[in-house]
């Protein structure tokens, strides 16, 4: 496979991997680029063991975690998120501001996991791959994998329950202003 045929089949997974893994959307651009000089550099030396996209998923996700270093040292302020294109024919104003508003909540969700615990959560529930495909992956034992990804759910579970009460919250705050 060439690299052209990687870049054209699988620019859409890298780029949505590298948004689930919380690169913010200003910064897309450049680390998908700087993920694809690495597929560049390095598809030479690809063996087809493993999936094609578990090696990008890999690649995707060093990129991620050195760009939220780079962002710490540098004490960047993440900025407003913004969302994809939502709009699809047919969307009404209502149903467009009630997927943005599922997604912003997913995202702030997903903010509150840790690095490790946001990357098994990922794989798993939204690429699905294989427990195998992530130990692989992350070069990491099986039951790490599995202990990550229960710790995810809790912390899904727990931060889905929090951000939805306060916006309960906020709901009663203002019909109780009227």
């Amino acid at each position: 496979m060439t690299f052209d045929e990687v870049y054209d089949r699988h620019f859409d997974f890298v780029w949505k991997s590298l948004r689930r893994l919380g690169v913010p959307v200003a910064d897309l651009p450049d680390v998908t680029q700087e993920v694809f000089v690495v597929v560049h550099r390095r598809l030479p030396e690809f063996e087809a063991r493993a999936k094609l996209t578990t090696w990008l998923f890999r690649i995707c996700l060093h990129a991620a975690r050195d760009r939220a270093r780079r962002a710490h040292v540098r004490r960047e302020v993440a900025d407003g998120k913004t969302t994809e294109s939502l709009v699809a024919e047919g969307d009404n104003a209502e149903r467009l501001l009630e997927r943005r508003d599922d997604i912003a909540l997913f995202e702030s969700v997903l903010d509150g996991m840790t690095h490790d615990q946001r990357a098994v959560f990922v794989m798993f529930e939204l690429s699905e791959m294989t427990g195998d495909e992530i130990a692989s992956t992350l070069e990491v034992p099986l039951a790490t994998v599995y202990s990550r990804l229960r710790l995810a759910r809790e912390a899904f579970r727990r931060g889905a329950t929090r951000v939805l009460a306060r916006q309960g919250q906020a709901i009663l705050r203002r019909e109780g202003a009227r």
